[in-house]
């Protein structure tokens, strides 16, 4: 089939990419030129893994074009919108701007009888109010919401655990074929297909966010009761977990939850209900926003604690800054506002990241950047570890212990041995243990 992709950022780009992967003719439009111009020679602008080959297979194939003119998408049969939706300036709600103008801009352009799929993740009611819009130029609109975790996302494009589109009753027939003719080899492996009314779609993203986001504060509840009870959080994770009805992923304490999908989403989700007149109904999400935010202020104070109060003039290391391991997404990440905090309280702060070291320099160019894990570990007085990269987890306590000054290091996210450090000669204080 001939698709278009609206907006060439992390879904877009990925979306487009494995798109073209199955066979697809597919053409990613960006108003950003220098983006566009990266990705046409191959190169992404952000770092995910396995999407250089699968991009360059795409260009070389001639299935995957990138522009910045919206008139190259007339002849697509379908229009995914891939664009953000940031939380608003001052706001909590999503700022729509970037879908409005991807939908504008489809209009404009589209031939009648094709077919817009709405991938971003929006407010409730957002698909009813753009399909009366596209009805006026004869094109349909369905939501069909993503669900790509970064460091993941060609799989979870490809070979998603699920499908959901969310139709019209008018159209309902008409959009499910479509859809399915654009995802027939992920269905012919036997991918689960959902299709709902548009309201169910539009939910599915941040029902789902909202679930995983309150387990992470869950845990991290558990984790401020064990820190003054004496319990250790990560056994207490492991116990309940072995209940099938909560289950082990996603209760691992530490720094908290960032990126830029589950912060703004539950947020988006919230003020959206209130709208509503709803918003008693998720009132518990705001708790769970706070308890979030909480976990990163408690790393900071453990680190100020260990030096009698007074963090000024000490060298501190922060292993990592983007939000996750396998990616370099800074977007509300624990991490780095770790290192800007501490940095704001005047210690001499050296961050490492093994991808993430550009995009945070240019966010905060007042932090200090090591261009080795060993450049940052030299002279340290206090390690702190916030990103669960391979690296930091496979570090040896011994060989460790003999490049820095003072030997105390923070687990923010639980990933490694404390009886190993402390055996070592470390002083090793983890999160809730």
């Amino acid at each position: 089939m001939q698709l278009s992709v609206i907006g060439c950022g992390y879904l877009g780009a990925v979306h487009a990419a494995s798109m073209a992967s199955l066979g697809h003719t597919v053409v990613g439009i960006d108003v950003d030129e220098a983006k566009i111009a990266k990705l046409a020679a191959g190169e992404p602008p952000f770092h995910e893994p396995g999407l250089v080959d699968v991009l360059k297979d795409g260009l070389a194939s001639g299935r995957l074009t990138f522009s910045t003119d919206y008139s190259d998408l007339a002849d697509a049969e379908v229009h995914f919108i891939g664009v953000g939706t940031p939380q608003r300036s001052g706001a909590q709600g999503a700022d729509m701007t970037y879908v409005n103008a991807a939908t504008d801009a489809i209009l404009e352009h589209a031939k009648p009888g094709s077919l817009i799929a709405g991938k971003s993740t929006v407010p409730v009611g957002t698909a009813a109010r753009l399909t009366e819009l596209a009805a006026t130029k004869g094109v349909r609109l369905a939501w069909n919401p993503e669900f790509l975790r970064e460091g993941f996302a060609i799989k979870d494009t490809v070979d998603p655990d699920r499908l959901v589109y969310g139709v019209t009753d008018a159209t309902r027939d008409e959009d499910t074929a479509t859809l399915d003719n654009v995802y027939a080899t992920i269905l012919d492996r036997g991918t689960p297909r959902l299709v709902t009314n548009q309201p169910t779609a539009e939910l599915v993203k941040v029902a789902a966010n909202s679930f995983l986001a309150t387990k992470i504060s869950f845990i991290n509840a558990m984790a401020e009761i064990s820190e003054v009870t004496g319990a250790d959080v990560t056994q207490l994770a492991d116990a309940i977990g072995h209940d099938e009805r909560i289950g082990r992923k996603f209760l691992n304490a530490g720094v908290g939850f960032g990126g830029g999908c589950l912060p703004k989403d539950i947020r988006a989700f919230t003020a959206r209900a209130e709208e509503l007149g709803k918003g008693e109904s998720v009132a518990f999400l705001k708790q769970v926003d706070e308890i979030n935010l909480r976990r990163r202020q408690r790393v900071v104070d453990l680190v100020v604690d260990s030096f009698d109060g007074q963090v000024f003039g000490h060298r501190v290391t922060v292993l990592g800054l983007a939000f996750k391991p396998d990616s370099d997404d800074i977007r509300d990440s624990p991490a780095l506002d770790v290192a800007v905090r501490l940095k704001g309280l005047g210690a001499e702060v050296v961050s490492y990241d093994p991808e993430a070291m550009d995009t945070a320099r240019r966010a905060h160019p007042q932090l200090n950047y090591a261009d080795s894990l060993e450049t940052a570990l030299d002279g340290s007085e206090a390690v702190v570890v916030v990103t669960e990269w391979k690296q930091f987890k496979a570090l040896d306590p011994a060989e460790t212990l003999a490049k820095v000054a003072r030997p105390v290091i923070f687990d923010g996210r639980n990933i490694l041995d404390p009886a190993a450090w402390r055996d070592a000669g470390w002083t090793y204080t983890g999160m809730g243990r």
